[in-house]
């Protein structure tokens, strides 16, 4: 699970899920964000699945790869019944906030940024959750899909978080956090920077946070 070449590999532990939801949970007491337990749930069901590449990766004419979002939008709005909507959208989503929260960087050096999977992911999940849905489990996700579509980029902050604990920065690394800090105003980068050293000046502070 390492499509940008850049992260270590999932800090060892026996329990996968149980290490995702520990860390989840941490990261948004930190965070101060109120989050339904099925939507947490369903996050840490994601990051699970995801660390299989079997399952982040779609078989393509030149092998497997990540399928672009607008492919799987497309998808969705070419759909032939309501189920293939539903899937596609659920695809871009769930694809669109992992590698949001885990990958933030890699997107940085693509033409499409981390905004740019925030609105889409965030679209994706607004519109399941408006869909009439055509099955009982469809409707039972429909409350998750609405909170993960109004909280979409508290939820990438805090995967982001959880991909800090495996990664090891370089000074490429470190500018690039600290672009994104002045770019956004995100408190988790501004505590990461924190963490590895950064000194960031009062005034540069105040910039980043308008």
């Amino acid at each position: 699970m390492n499509p940008a070449g850049t992260r270590q590999n999932i800090v060892p532990t026996p329990n996968v899920q149980e290490f995702f939801r520990d860390s989840l949970d941490a990261a948004i007491a930190r965070q101060k964000l109120e989050a339904d337990d099925h939507t947490v749930h369903y996050v840490v069901n994601l990051l699970v699945l995801y660390t299989r590449a079997d399952e982040l990766y779609d078989d393509g004419p030149d092998g497997r790869s990540l399928p672009p979002l607008a492919t799987l939008f497309a998808a969705a709005n070419e759909a032939r019944s309501p189920r293939q909507r539903y899937v596609a959208l659920r695809r871009l989503g769930d694809l669109a906030l992992f590698m949001a929260g885990f990958f933030p960087d890699a997107l940085a050096r693509k033409p499409v940024d981390v905004d740019y999977y925030i609105r889409m992911g965030g679209t994706a999940y607004g519109t399941l959750a408006s869909a009439a849905p055509a099955t009982t489990r469809q409707r039972a996700f429909a409350d998750v899909f609405r909170e993960l579509a109004g909280k979409f980029g508290d939820f990438v902050e805090a995967i982001g978080e959880i991909s800090d604990l495996s990664r090891r920065y370089t000074p490429r690394d470190i500018l690039r956090l600290y672009e994104r800090w002045l770019a956004t105003g995100s408190e988790r980068a501004r505590q990461r920077l924190d963490e590895l050293g950064v000194q960031l000046s009062p005034a540069t502070a105040s910039r980043a946070s308008h």
